[in-house]
């Protein structure tokens, strides 16, 4: 075709190919006096029907993770995750010209990713079996490879948190990741870094406020006539001299 197309996901592209076609059956044909849907259905008459098995047009092929549970394809040029369950296992791939399916032994779907082309590195990482994992044994976190994979401000944040309060933030991320994607639990750690908030219950506030749709009210209108107050910062220490000075050094 010229121009050469551009699309993003080629089943669709050939659906959309389709329907122009029959848009342009009812076009007289450049040869006989006729339309092309005409031509089209006096071939039909002459075709043999189709075969009652439909034709498999996938490549199947095993293939053996690496310790992080990934494998590579295209020379290993390109990158897809499975889970950490597999790492160092045998699953089997369905490769079709849009979708890389991975399925275990006994053929039950383990994860999909879209397929990638061309000659780059490229990586398909589905964090949220690896961040189930790793919520269940949050102390063992910094001694797996999944670890350094993370985004920087992920383990920056990550870093920041008690020990108990890990696994809390790992089950939360997967929950976050389960409902809107990895991307959008990234930029809510993002959020807790700059509010310097290190606990579950936080990083879920953080979420609703970002992806909730809550619209964000405006300061509150002051008559004119109200002066304006400056904000006045606590300090503990004044409230210390304060105790002392009336005795209650011994009940602070």
């Amino acid at each position: 075709m010229v121009p050469v197309p551009r699309f993003l996901s080629l089943p669709d592209y050939n659906r959309q190919l389709l329907t122009l076609c029959e848009e342009d059956a009812d076009r007289e044909h450049y040869r006989y006096t006729e339309t092309i849907e005409e031509r089209f259905q006096e071939d039909v008459k002459n075709c043999h029907p189709l075969p009652t098995v439909q034709f498999d047009l996938t490549l199947r092929i095993p293939i053996t993770t690496n310790k992080w549970g990934k494998f590579y394809l295209n020379k290993g040029m390109h990158e897809y995750s499975v889970s950490p369950k597999h790492a160092g296992s045998k699953v089997n791939l369905i490769l079709t010209s849009a979708l890389v399916i991975v399925q275990d032994e006994n053929d039950h779907e383990i994860v999909r990713h879209r397929r990638l082309y061309g000659d780059t590195k490229q990586q398909q990482m589905d964090w949220l079996p690896y961040l189930k994992q790793l919520s269940l044994r949050p102390r063992a976190l910094k001694y797996t490879g999944i670890y350094d994979l993370m985004p920087p401000t992920m383990k920056a944040y990550l870093e920041g948190c008690s020990h108990t309060e890990v696994g809390r933030v790992l089950k939360t991320l997967a929950e976050l990741t389960n409902r809107t994607g990895f991307e959008s639990a990234v930029n809510t750690v993002n959020q807790a870094l700059c509010y310097d908030a290190k606990d579950a219950d936080s990083l879920e506030n953080l979420y609703r406020r970002l992806y909730s749709n809550v619209p964000e009210l405006p300061p509150m209108p002051l008559h004119p006539g109200i002066p304006k107050m400056k904000q006045m910062s606590a300090h503990l220490i004044t409230y210390d001299a304060l105790l002392k000075g009336k005795g209650g050094a011994a009940h602070a």
